[in-house]
């Protein structure tokens, strides 16, 4: 239970659901509670897609591209680096990939799960190098339905707060919600740190 919990919060704080609330609010707004309520459900369901996809797919992409476990450590720290820092930066939707053309295109279809929520806002290259990380640091299939049951419970959280965004938004405000997305980035860049260093003490290990 440590174990899953301690992914979760992992998780929780480089996914920030919080952080995708003003966006969310800013596509469905007119839209009737109904619609916008079934938009938050595809939007959970493309994520955890995603994400279990990645998970799955983590050894075959290690071995199909020669990278060890401890490359990936460095270069998935410096994601998670990149990562936190946009989310300290108080504009992680635009830095992530979330622009104003993009909000055009969104507002100019019905289906918005996808593109931009589903991807790049709330599954991006931070979570995804995460998980193939967990996945390949944690061969014991115990561990492994661990990882999964935080992802889906994640996908969970992710549909309640889209469900809950008009709310959350009136209680917190715009101003809240940056505030919340700095302090997740703050412990993301420390995950981040915390992977660099591992890595580079194993390289270093070997190579004596």
């Amino acid at each position: 239970m440590e174990f899953f919990l301690a992914t979760l919060f992992s998780l929780f704080s480089i996914v920030d659901p919080p952080g995708a609330v003003p966006v969310y609010i800013s596509l469905t707004d007119g839209m009737e509670a109904k619609h916008r309520n079934r938009l938050a459900l595809f939007t959970s369901f493309y994520f955890l897609l995603i994400l279990v996809g990645f998970f799955l797919a983590g050894t075959y992409i290690l071995s199909f591209f020669g990278l060890t476990i401890h490359s990936l450590r460095i270069a998935g720290g410096m994601v998670l680096l990149s990562t936190g820092f946009k989310l300290m930066s108080g504009n992680f939707a635009k830095r992530q990939g979330y622009n104003e053309s993009v909000a055009t295109n969104s507002k100019s279809r019905s289906e918005i799960a996808f593109t931009p929520m589903a991807m790049p806002l709330l599954s991006g290259p931070g979570s995804i190098s995460y998980l193939i990380m967990q996945f390949k640091q944690h061969p014991d299939w115990d561990e492994r339905v661990w990882i999964l049951a935080a992802i889906v419970a994640m996908g969970v959280m992710v549909y309640l707060t889209l469900r809950a965004a008009p709310l959350l938004f009136k209680i917190f405000g715009a101003g809240g919600l940056s505030a919340i997305a700095r302090i997740m980035g703050f412990l993301v860049v420390a995950i981040g740190v915390q992977f660099i260093v591992d890595g580079l003490v194993h390289l270093v290990g070997e190579m004596r």
